[in-house]
């Protein structure tokens, strides 16, 4: 006797035997032992491939795939509309890291300090904060960098500061934490 659960590549290699007709006719301890094997056999199969379909049906979007839109999402909001970064030669990348590329140390600083100078409304207290927080997200950077971050990201990050200084005074702000 035969039983399936349905699951195709689940392999069987018992002794196949008849279907009994009749209910009344017995089964032989052989046969008993053999349909025990398949329906054990056919519930780990079922059991393994639903859990294997569910786990993959709930797992998030691939990384991989996540982390590129992610920053392919960043590029466009930041403005960059050129090629793909990944396309790019090695010139073509350069030049935008260069003193008038939309990645160099300027443009860079001035999104960086605009996002805290805007956010903040002319808050001092908010901009205080943003101040913290890109000096924050520098200290964080270096720590997975694992070493102090390359020349224009310190440069960067100086010149950001410098924006976020210059707005506050500008608005009547002491660069000094009265709270410190």
């Amino acid at each position: 006797m035969k039983i399936s659960s349905g699951m195709s590549g689940v392999d069987f290699t018992q002794k196949q035997t008849g279907v009994k007709t009749m209910f009344t006719e017995k089964l032989t301890k052989d046969e008993v032992k053999d349909l025990k094997e398949q329906i054990s056999q056919n519930a780990n199969a079922y059991t393994f491939k639903s859990l294997r379909a569910q786990t993959e049906a709930s797992k998030p979007q691939d990384q991989f795939a996540k982390d590129y839109q992610d920053f392919q999402t960043f590029l466009s909001d930041v403005g960059y509309k050129g090629k793909p970064i990944a396309e790019l030669s090695k010139e073509e990348a350069a030049s935008l890291v260069k003193e008038d590329g939309i990645f160099g140390i300027q443009q860079t600083a001035e999104r960086i300090a605009n996002f805290v100078i805007n956010g903040s409304g002319g808050n001092e207290s908010m901009m205080r904060a943003g101040r913290e927080g890109m000096l924050q997200g520098f200290k964080d950077a270096e720590s997975m960098w694992g070493s102090k971050l390359p020349d224009i990201s310190q440069q960067t990050m100086a010149k950001a500061i410098e924006m976020v200084d210059m707005a506050m005074n500008d608005l009547g702000f002491s660069i000094l934490n009265k709270e410190a």
